[in-house]
């Protein structure tokens, strides 16, 4: 035991690393400790690129989806709706289809909430 001050720092914790923990990893983690997140998975036919059934949404922190009942099925709709304005003559490029639904979810949500959950698409070809 000693006397003397010791000088230091935080020590990030990411997972199984400790110490670096990159700015983008903790700007995520700020904007779903003030804002939540939300799932958004689609089931698209890989052959003619439409949806298959109702677009599964799941959300963390951001709305009671008991209590949102109404918000939860016009998302629903606004996802069935950016799919289906996606080209259905081309297969559905993954990527370009998860962004789509990524910036469009995200401004249908600040719009209809004033808040800004991370949007997470998950697209499931079959």
């Amino acid at each position: 035991v000693f006397k003397e001050k010791v000088n230091t720092d935080y020590v990030m914790v990411d997972g199984l690393g400790i110490g670096d923990v990159s700015e983008i990893v903790l700007r995520d983690r700020r904007m779903m400790a003030g804002d939540g997140m939300i799932v958004v998975i689609a089931t698209i036919d890989a052959k003619t690129g439409s949806i298959i059934g109702n677009p599964d949404i799941i959300s963390r922190g951001f709305v009671h989806m008991k209590e949102n009942r109404d918000l939860i099925e016009k998302t629903r709709a606004k996802v069935k709706q950016i799919v289906k304005d996606n080209n259905p003559m081309t297969p559905a490029d993954d990527d370009y289809l998860k962004n789509k639904i990524r910036n469009e979810m995200g401004q249908f949500l600040f719009v209809s909430t004033q808040r800004r959950p991370m949007v997470l698409p998950v697209i499931i070809k079959v």
